[in-house]
């Protein structure tokens, strides 16, 4: 069997997405600390405008440059964007474990989604698994469910945005690249956090550890967009939704290995919940192929 269609090549690059996405999330949180927020996502922007512009020409793709602002790619990522921009204020102001336990609704949103507008079919040992994986995500997360508020409902509208960002990247056509898809990310992202800047923040002149954390946050974004929008493009969704649990795996490891934060046995234990129901879900559905009969 070749990657291309091997089974587990969508949740392998779900796993890669979420991985850069916390080491872009790690970088940005350290800059944070010395300057504002839309601040450091428009920097972030522009170091990956930087390293994805001489990437994506290297790759042969500038004479497809106009389809960023194609209208279903500006769709997906317009909703990335507004995704964004409520994650950072609703982070910014609520405990993160709140936050994240909010986000984990993304999968249980994008199958939902899925199965309405795609007619996939789910079943029901795949939703109890999906299931036992986002109350994983829950035993990491541990929410306090201090500050309700405004804030938890931004935090909410990010993990409702971001399904809605799966799910129209999903009516992309398949002759877009996903590095084109990715550029016109950071690209928008850039824009909205730009006119954010202007609006509600005063400038902070970045030292230079800002910028070269910034510069390294910007790299991996372009890995992170450009491997969450493949693995829905290569994979079934009811089998590649549920690892985005992995976001909340990786995120332990970087609040261990970055902020020195130790996860307790509850959260150890959900993390084996979490793996162990994304593999069962690939190996069911692995099986369910080998067994459908070669006409």
């Amino acid at each position: 069997m070749s990657f291309a269609s091997h089974p587990f090549r969508g949740p392998l690059f779900m796993v890669i997405a979420t991985c850069s996405y916390v080491i872009n999330d790690t970088l940005m949180k350290l800059a944070t600390e010395g300057l504002p927020p839309y601040q450091v996502l428009m920097l972030r922007g522009c170091a990956g405008l930087l390293w994805g512009l001489p990437l994506m020409l290297a790759l042969g793709y500038g004479r497809q440059l106009p389809l960023v602002f194609e209208r279903r790619v500006l769709a997906r990522n317009l909703a990335e964007t507004a995704a964004i921009l409520c994650y950072v204020v609703a982070l910014a102001n609520m405990p993160i474990a709140d936050a994240s336990a909010l986000g984990q609704i993304t999968p249980l949103l994008v199958l939902l989604g899925a199965s309405i507008l795609f007619r996939e079919k789910i079943g029901g040992v795949r939703m109890a698994l999906i299931g036992a994986g986002f109350i994983g995500a829950i035993m990491v997360a541990q929410p306090t469910m201090q500050g309700i508020s405004i804030y938890a409902v931004l935090a909410l509208a990010n993990a409702v945005l971001c399904a809605v960002r799966d799910l129209a990247g999903r009516r992309i056509a398949p002759e877009v690249p996903g590095m084109i898809v990715a550029m016109s990310a950071i690209i928008v992202v850039l824009l909205g956090a730009g006119a954010m800047h202007l609006a509600t923040e005063q400038w902070v002149a970045p030292q230079t550890h800002h910028l070269l954390l910034l510069g390294g946050a910007g790299l991996f974004l372009i890995f992170g967009h450009f491997f969450i929008f493949m693995a829905y493009r290569v994979g079934p969704t009811g089998v590649v939704a549920p690892f985005y649990y992995f976001f909340t795996f990786w995120a332990v490891l970087s609040g261990l290995a970055v902020f020195g934060q130790f996860p307790n046995l509850l959260a150890i234990s959900g993390i084996v919940l979490v793996v162990a129901a994304g593999l069962t879900i690939v190996l069911l559905d692995e099986r369910k192929r080998r067994l459908v009969p070669v006409a």
